[in-house]
């Protein structure tokens, strides 16, 4: 029977990707990517002080990068590619591996960590707003409804800090840097799914796009007179290891591929897991004390979670 005739379904490697069953690989890519980053937190606190923050991020890359080379050159893949993918490689190194992070380094300065949790969360529903505008993918009712949950539900989880806080200049111009940061964020997850369809290998392209964060940190780190320096203690250095390899290399090759796989929409919903990871790692690393609107948090995340992540129906 003709694969074209009315009625007959695709295989699921054949279906757009936010038409994907979210199947076993899909759910080992989820969770890397939300156990990932819900301990990167905690590891950027470490790299605040003494050490520009694009300083750090520079050493952070240029880790992470020098990792990725290794993995594409010992497993020979490929790493020629046309000047208008170079163009696109760019544009990811810079939104999703550079200005992403810069603006986040700068708000954590003036606001609490939960209102950085709650600006990045907003990528649940950035990234299907984008997808809808740039890759013509409709937004799917529970994708909607569930960014919403999820969004509502990390918020209740940091309430108490966030009213706690107090909301000063400072912290409106913190919290507009950080809705900038979550912007750079979903533009480079287009951009991603946009090389991923024109048949690009992941690790190549991760690859080059940390290349290029790399020289764009360096360059821009040269222009605003920072000292290249990197801070001589444990604490530092062990945070910056973790983040380069861990939060950068398995971090990233998990949620681009997961990006791949699934579509932004759906993939953006980790930004809501991990806020809520980190909790956990702050209740036994940090003494975090959980209550009951923190607890109702919780479950709205995790009820938004299963909305988002369920499978869709077969298209035709």
């Amino acid at each position: 029977m003709s694969g074209s005739e009315s009625g007959t379904a695709r295989a699921p490697a054949e279906l757009p990707a936010h038409l994907r069953p979210f199947d076993a690989t899909a759910l080992l890519l989820y969770a890397l990517v939300v156990g990932s980053w819900g301990f990167s937190w905690i590891g950027l606190r470490m790299q605040l002080g003494v050490v520009a923050p694009e300083v750090s991020l520079l050493w952070r890359f240029l880790i992470a990068g020098a990792v990725m080379w290794v993995w594409v050159l010992g497993t020979r893949q490929r790493i020629v590619f046309p000047a208008r993918l170079h163009a696109a490689f760019v544009a990811v190194g810079v939104t999703m591996f550079s200005f992403n992070f810069i603006m986040y380094y700068y708000g954590g300065m003036t606001i609490p960590s939960g209102l950085l949790a709650v600006a990045f969360s907003l990528a649940a529903v950035g990234n299907p707003l984008m997808a809808a505008l740039f890759l013509r993918q409709p937004i799917a009712p529970r994708v909607a409804l569930g960014g919403l949950l999820g969004v509502t539900g990390v918020a209740a989880l940091y309430w108490p800090e966030i009213t706690g806080s107090g909301f000063s200049a400072a912290a409106a111009t913190g919290l507009v840097l950080c809705l900038l940061g979550t912007l750079s964020f979903s533009t480079g997850n287009i951009v991603s799914g946009m090389i991923g369809s024109r048949g690009v290998p992941l690790i190549p392209a991760i690859t080059w796009s940390m290349t290029y964060s790399v020289i764009f940190l360096f360059g821009l780190s040269l222009v605003q007179g920072h000292a290249f320096i990197i801070e001589p203690n444990l604490r530092y250095l062990g945070s910056l290891v973790f983040l380069a390899v861990i939060s950068s290399v398995v971090a990233f090759a998990a949620y681009i591929g997961l990006l791949r796989r699934i579509g932004p929409g759906r993939a953006g919903y980790a930004t809501v897991m991990f806020p809520v990871a980190a909790l956990s790692v702050s209740t036994v690393f940090e003494g975090y004390t959980w209550t009951l609107i923190a607890g109702f948090g919780a479950v709205l995340a995790l009820l938004g979670n299963l909305v988002v992540l369920r499978n869709p129906k077969s298209a035709r």
